[in-house]
C-alpha cells in the first residue's frame, strides 16, 4: 500500500512541476485551443488557452509508475503502452489542429482507423495474456467470451477512449472525474493482488500490484493537473490528455478483467457519449433535439448551470458511482 501513496505523491509533485514549466513554453510556441463556434458562447473567451497539457500528467504516469514497480512488468508496460498510444493519437489531433488553425484536427476515419488498430492488438495482447473472461460485477462468476472476446474487448476500448474525450469540455471535468475513477482502480487493483496473492497466483499479484501503482500514478497526475486545470483553466490538456486518460482507465479495466464494471464506474462517460448518441439519432429522426446541446455537460451549462457547479456534480456523481463499483467486486 505504501507504493500506491508514494505514486500517488510523486506524480503528483511532478506534474505540478512540469506543468510550471510547460505552461509558458506551450504559450510560446502559440499552441493555442481553438474553440467551434457552434459551443456555448462563454466558451470563445477561451480561445488562445494553452492545449495539448495532457503531457503534463502523462511523463509523471510513466516515471512514477515504473520508479515504484516490482517483479513482472508485463501488465504495467501494456497499460502504459496503450495510455501513451492513445495519447499519441489525441497528440497527432490536437498538433493538427494547432498548425492549420481550426477546431478539427485528424478525419474521424483516420482517428477511428488508429484506435481500432491499438485496440485489436491489446485485445490480442489481453486474450493471450489473461484468457477470454471478464468479471460479473454483484456475482462471485466470470463470463467466457471465448472467441467474442477480441472483438467486443475492442469495442469497448474504443468506445471508452472516446468517451473519456467526450467527457473533455469544462474546465477540470475530465481531470476530475479521471482522478476518481483512477483512485477506485487503485483501490480494486490492491484488492484483486491480495485476492491472488492469497490463492497462490503470484504472477498476477505481482502485475496486479503493478497496475494499482499505475492507478495510483494516473490519480495524482491528475490530481497535480487540476492545480492548472480547474476553472478558470490556465491550460487544457487537449485530446493529448483525454485520449491518454482513455486510455489508461479502459486499460486497467482490461487487464483486472473488470470491462463490465465500466458502465458503473465511468458512469459519467457513458452518460457523456450516450447523450451524443441520443441527441445524432433524434435530430436525424425527427428534427428534434432532445438535449440544448451534447455532450451532456453542455446541456447542463445552457440551463444555467455555472462551469465549476457542473464539474462538482458530475464529480459527486462519479463518487457515488465508484462506490458502487467497490461493493460489485
Amino acid at each position: 500500500m505504501e507504493s500506491l501513496i508514494y505514486a500517488v505523491i510523486i506524480s503528483f509533485v511532478l506534474s505540478l512541476a512540469i506543468g510550471v514549466v510547460a505552461i509558458p513554453m506551450l504559450r510560446r510556441l502559440k499552441f493555442g485551443q481553438h474553440v467551434r463556434h457552434e459551443g456555448p458562447q462563454t466558451h470563445l473567451q477561451k480561445a488562445g488557452t494553452p492545449t495539448m497539457g495532457g503531457i503534463i500528467f502523462l511523463i509523471p504516469i510513466c516515471v512514477a509508475s515504473l520508479m515504484l514497480a516490482r517483479g513482472s512488468l508485463d501488465f504495467l508496460l501494456a497499460a502504459l503502452l496503450v495510455m501513451l498510444g492513445f495519447g499519441l493519437i489525441g497528440f497527432v489531433d490536437d498538433y493538427i489542429k494547432i498548425a492549420r488553425c481550426r477546431s478539427l484536427g485528424l478525419k474521424a476515419y483516420q482517428k477511428l482507423l488508429a484506435q481500432i488498430t491499438i485496440g485489436v492488438v491489446f485485445s490480442y495482447y489481453a486474450y493471450t495474456h489473461l484468457g477470454s473472461t471478464v468479471t460479473i460485477p454483484f456475482f462471485k462468476s466470470e463470463w467466457d467470451l471465448g472467441i467474442m472476446y477480441i472483438p467486443l474487448m475492442t469495442f469497448v476500448i474504443v468506445g471508452t477512449v472516446n468517451s473519456v474525450n467526450l467527457n473533455d469540455g469544462l474546465d477540470g471535468l475530465a481531470s476530475g472525474v479521471t482522478l476518481i475513477v483512477a483512485a477506485t482502480f487503485s483501490i480494486l487493483a490492491a484488492y484483486l493482488a491480495s485476492s491472488m496473492r492469497q490463492e497462490g497466483l503470484e504472477y498476477l499479484a505481482v502485475n496486479y500490484g503493478n497496475l494499482m501503482v499505475f492507478a495510483g500514478a494516473v490519480t495524482g497526475g491528475c490530481l497535480g493537473f487540476l492545480r492548472f486545470n480547474a476553472y478558470p483553466a490556465q491550460v487544457f490538456m487537449g485530446d493529448t490528455g483525454s485520449m491518454g486518460l482513455g486510455g489508461a482507465v479502459v486499460a486497467l479495466a482490461v487487464l483486472l478483467k473488470l470491462p463490465l464494471f465500466l458502465p458503473i464506474i465511468g458512469g459519467i462517460y457513458m452518460a457523456e457519449a450516450l447523450s451524443v448518441i441520443i441527441q445524432v439519432a433524434s435530430y436525424k429522426l425527427t428534427g428534434k433535439r432532445v438535449f440544448r446541446m451534447s455532450p451532456l455537460h453542455h446541456h447542463f451549462e445552457l440551463t444555467g448551470m455555472s462551469e465549476p457547479k457542473v464539474v462538482t456534480m458530475f464529480m459527486i456523481v462519479t463518487t457515488m458511482l465508484c462506490l458502487i463499483g467497490l461493493l460489485a467486486i
